[in-house]
C-alpha cells in the first residue's frame, strides 16, 4: 500500500523536495529518495512502506535503551525496511539496507490491537530509522495516544525540525543514537552523512517540544573512540539538553562491513563514562556490558544505589513512588511509573 507522504514540497516539472529527513532530497518523477522508500509519482511523493512491517516484537523498554522513562514497561517495537544512513557497522543491516520493499501487512489498527493484547504499555518505532516510515509511525502513534499508550522513537536524529514539530504531539520519548562521538568526519566516512549539525538542531527542537530524550553513543575502537570528542558530546548534551539527560555509552561488537574491528575494550568505555560524568551529567550509563556498575542508577546527591540492572532487567528498585531517592529524598529524573513485572527478554509478534 502506497500512502501520500507528509512534509514534501512540489517544485514544478514534477519534481519534489522531501522535507522529512535532513537530506531534503530533490526527487525527480519516477525516482526515489536516498532512503529508497519514498517515491515521486507524477509530482506527488509517496511512502512505499506504509503499514509494511518487516519486524514486530515485544521488547523491554530498557532495550531501546530508555532507562528514565516508564522503567520496566514493555513496548511493541515495529520497523519497516529502509534507512537514511549507510552505516558500515549497522547491526540491523539486513532490514535497514534492504533495497526491495518487503514486509507484512500490519496497519496501525492492528499494531494497536497487538500492543494491547500483548500487555504492552507503549509502542517503539525502532530497529531501522523511524523517520523514513514517518506516516506509518504518525498514524499509529495518534491511535495509540487515544488509548493512553505512549510512543517512543529510536532514531539517528537526522530529521528536520518540521518533522520533530509534526510528530511531537504524539511522541513521548526518543532515544537519539550518536556514533563515534558525533565526529563529522566519522559520519561522512562510515555512515555517508554529509553533516551532523541537523542532529543537534533536531535535539534542541525535541527539548523545546517537551519530548523526553536519552542519548546513546556507540564507541568504535580505533576509528570512533576519541575520548576528547566523546567528552565534548557529553558537554553539549549537558549544556543544551540538561544535566539530567541520560547518556549511554555503548560497546561496539563487530558487524556488517566492519568485522575486522574488535569489540570496544572495557577500559575505553570506563574512561569515557568517567570523563562524561566529569562534565556534570548526572546519569551516565554503559551499554552492552551486562552486570557492570555503569548499568545502574545512583543518586546524584548521596550516591545511593537506586536502580540495579543486569542487561535489560531491573533487579533492584530503591526509589519512592514519586521517584525520589529513598535515602536522601533527592528528586530523580525518571518519567512515568515503574512496572516491576516487565519481561527482560524480547519475543516476536510477526
Amino acid at each position: 500500500m502506497m500512502k501520500e507522504a507528509m512534509l514534501y514540497e512540489q517544485l514544478g516539472k514534477n519534481e519534489v523536495s522531501c522535507n522529512l529527513c535532513a537530506r531534503r532530497c530533490i526527487i525527480r518523477d519516477g525516482g526515489v529518495g536516498f532512503c529508497l522508500v519514498r517515491k515521486n509519482e507524477g509530482g506527488k511523493l509517496y511512502s512505499l512502506v506504509y503499514a509494511k512491517a518487516c519486524s514486530a516484537c515485544v521488547d523491554p523498554i530498557n532495550k531501546k535503551p530508555l532507562s528514565h522513562f516508564h522503567p520496566g514497561s514493555l513496548v511493541m517495537s515495529i520497523a519497516t525496511v529502509g534507512c537514511n544512513f549507510r552505516c558500515r557497522f549497522c547491526d540491523n543491516w539486513v532490514i535497514s539496507q534492504e533495497k526491495e520493499i518487503k514486509g507484512y501487512n500490519f496497519p496501525p489498527e492492528q499494531v494497536l490491537k497487538a500492543t494491547i493484547d500483548n500487555g504492552c504499555q507503549g509502542i517503539s518505532y525502532t530497529y531501522t530509522e523511524p523517520t523514513i516510515f514517518f506516516e506509518y509511525a504518525y498514524d499509529t502513534a495518534t491511535l495509540a495516544h487515544k488509548e493512553g499508550i505512549f510512543n517512543t522513537f529510536v532514531t539517528n536524529g537526522y530529521m528536520t525540525t518540521e518533522a520533530v514539530r509534526t510528530i511531537a504531539p504524539v511522541l513521548d520519548a526518543a532515544t537519539v543514537d550518536f556514533k563515534g562521538g558525533g565526529d563529522p568526519d566519522f559520519y561522512k566516512e562510515f555512515s555517508s552523512v554529509p553533516s551532523v549539525e541537523p542532529i543537534y538542531a533536531s535535539l534542541k527542537e525535541m527539548k523545546q517540544q517537551g519530548i523526553h530524550v536519552e542519548i546513546t553513543n556507540l564507541i568504535l575502537p580505533k576509528i570512533g573512540d576519541n575520548l576528547e570528542t566523546i567528552q565534548n558530546l557529553a558537554t553539549w548534551v549537558k549544556d543544551n539538553l540538561g544535566r539530567d539527560t541520560p547518556f549511554h555509552l555503548l560497546r561496539f561488537h563487530p558487524n556488517y562491513r566492519l568485522t575486522e574491528i574488535p569489540s570496544t575494550p572495557l577500559q575505553t568505555l570506563e574512561k569515557a563514562c568517567d570523563l562524561s560524568k566529569e562534565t556534570g551529567l548526572n546519569y551516565v550509563y554503559m551499554g552492552n556490558v551486562p552486570g557492570h556498575r555503569f548499568e545502574n542508577t545512583y543518586c546524584p546527591n548521596c550516591k545511593e544505589l537506586l536502580v540495579k540492572r543486569f542487561s535489560f532487567e531491573i533487579v533492584k528498585w530503591n526509589l519512592t513512588d514519586d521517584m525520589r531517592c529513598s535515602a536522601c529524598g533527592e528528586n530523580i529524573a525518571i518519567k512515568g511509573k515503574y512496572y516491576p513485572s516487565g519481561f527482560s527478554y524480547s519475543y516476536t509478534v510477526i
